[in-house]
């Protein structure tokens, strides 16, 4: 972003191309809430677009060489059951946590016949590993509980196959990595140590980080069950021994992922749409931003309102974050704030900025400053599900939040979460939705980054990895990843007094405009005013605004 003003018309919702997109239909079957698209008979194929990445790191050069090599999933996957501070969680989610050397990242190891060796940072010794689960008091329930999946139910059987059935089936060519997951989730929900025994070695031999997207996937998803097993209830993740990247490297990896796809920036220009619609002729504006981040986010619309006819309103922007995000951003709040004074001082809008360091759940009235007079903004963007509901704590943090913000009588409250059912659902359902939404994500970074490509690699490794192995392995407190559909937002919402207010047609025409840079594979849907961004048929971002 240029440090300098321009006299360019700058758009109230980001810089995007003028072009004339396609439209894509809502599905109005209510029974099938998670596909809301259905593409119209017209759709125009946009060419794909691609990027090529360069590594920010000092040591890229001298490993360009190594390129083509495979690499296995290693000690660096994931670390922790915190929070990791990508676009996502913003991430960004991400979610919802440097670099380590690139020989710390990749195994260079190899077996007799000259492959890689994969290995996990969960355990260093299988024999380990294998005692570990032998050890744990493994005893099958009576019956499965019914989980509404079909290829969950269409595999159960397969727990009860005999050792040799079960190496036939998993050396056949083409067996069914994603059967084989789920199975495998289901002998760990149930302690069926035998299976598990049977299916570990095996699955590791078929996933790869440098290999198709559910390969790849299922490199993390394997080692969020290994950690899962290995540290056996509260002690979940002691035994990981993994490395975080530099904060210069995981800065340059977040950036990589929110210029290949389109979801974060979604997330951001349709929040900032509803906010300037909301403050429209509003002469003192305050925004609040949960989980602010590097605050990119307010640098257009900060540009936009210099250009308001009469002069551009006093702003002043609260941003909430905490620690994991200071790691990232290799500084405090202070950085966030000099950068958005800055520029607010280069295009001359009176501009004030509020640093709350602390995390969402830790939020009161009081640390918001409230000042009457002031038209109040609210953004949530990736960052609610990471605040503790009635399942974790009585305290209910999700929704004291809700009701704290209500009380403000702000404008607006936006609210961009990711489009998935992971919060309550039994073990063996979160992890087949966890494997098919990172399949969906998965499959859209493969177009953009090819797949020996070191820095495809580490984006998934440091801005993905951890949300999923954190899904996988972790429970109670220590899992922050609790992600809700909209139907369960929705439903929050109301009941804190909040009514919808819909995106505007210019907000779905900017999006849309934008997503003409990107394949056509990405999907948008608008239903009842709210935006459902996805890959192919399935959802995986819906944005929303609320008075």
């Amino acid at each position: 972003m240029a440090d300098t003003p321009t006299s360019r018309m700058v758009h109230p919702f980001g810089d995007v191309p003028r072009q004339t997109p396609k439209q894509f239909l809502y599905s109005g079957n209510s029974q099938h809430h998670c596909h809301p698209y259905q593409s119209a008979s017209d759709t125009h194929v946009v060419p794909q677009h691609r990027y090529t990445m360069r590594s920010h790191s000092p040591d890229a050069t001298s490993e360009d060489h190594e390129t083509h090599k495979q690499y296995t999933l290693d000690s660096s996957a994931a670390s922790g059951c915190s929070r990791h501070d990508s676009p996502s969680s913003q991430s960004v989610h991400a979610g919802s946590g440097s670099p380590v050397s690139h020989e710390d990242s990749h195994s260079g190891s190899t077996n007799g016949n000259g492959s890689p060796v994969s290995t996990s940072c969960v355990t260093e010794d299988p024999t380990d590993l294998k005692q570990k689960l032998k050890d744990l008091e493994a005893v099958m329930l009576g019956t499965d509980p019914e989980i509404p999946n079909s290829l969950e139910i269409s595999i159960a059987d397969q727990l009860s196959l005999e050792p040799e059935e079960w190496k036939h089936m998993m050396s056949m060519p083409g067996g069914n990595l994603k059967e084989l997951l789920i199975a495998c989730a289901r002998a760990v929900e149930h302690n069926n140590s035998y299976a598990i025994d049977l299916m570990i070695p095996e699955l590791r031999k078929m996933v790869s980080v440098s290999g198709e997207p559910l390969e790849r996937l299922g490199a993390y998803m394997v080692e969020g069950l290994v950690a899962r097993l290995a540290a056996s209830g509260s002690s979940i993740y002691k035994a990981l021994k993994c490395k975080e990247p530099r904060s210069s490297d995981l800065l340059s990896y977040m950036h990589f992922l929110y210029e290949a796809c389109p979801y974060f920036k979604f997330g951001y220009m349709s929040a900032n749409g509803a906010i300037a619609e909301a403050v429209k002729g509003e002469d003192r504006i305050h925004i609040i931003d949960f989980h602010i981040a590097q605050g990119a986010q307010w640098i257009s619309p900060l540009q936009a309102l210099a250009a308001r006819p009469g002069g551009p309103p006093f702003v002043r922007i609260t941003g909430i974050d905490d620690s994991v995000s200071a790691y990232a951003r290799g500084g405090g709040l202070e950085l966030v704030g000099r950068r958005l004074s800055h520029i607010a001082g280069l295009y001359n809008v009176p501009f004030q900025f509020d640093a709350v360091a602390i995390s969402s759940s830790e939020v009161e009235e009081g640390h918001l400053g409230i000042v009457p007079g002031e038209a109040v903004a609210v953004n949530f963007t990736l960052e609610l599900h990471h605040v503790p509901d009635e399942t974790v704590s009585t305290a209910n943090h999700r929704d004291r939040l809700l009701r704290l913000v209500k009380g403000l009588s702000p404008k607006v409250l936006t609210l961009v979460e990711q489009e998935s059912n992971t919060n309550t659902a039994p073990f063996a359902q979160r992890f087949a939705e966890t494997l098919d939404y990172y399949t969906a994500i998965f499959e859209s970074i493969d177009l953009a980054l090819p797949r020996d490509d070191r820095e495809r690699i580490n984006i998934e490794q440091h801005c993905l990895a951890r949300e999923i192995v954190n899904l996988v392995a972790c429970e109670g407190e220590e899992r922050v990843e609790r992600h809700e559909v909209f139907g369960k937002w929705k439903a929050r919402l109301m009941m804190a007094g909040f009514r919808p207010s819909p995106l505007s047609a210019l907000v779905n025409a900017t999006i849309k405009t934008l997503l003409q840079s990107y394949s056509p594979d990405y999907k948008l849907a608008e239903r009842d005013g709210v935006l459902y961004l996805g890959w192919k048929n399935r959802p995986l971002i819906v944005s929303s605004a609320w008075h």
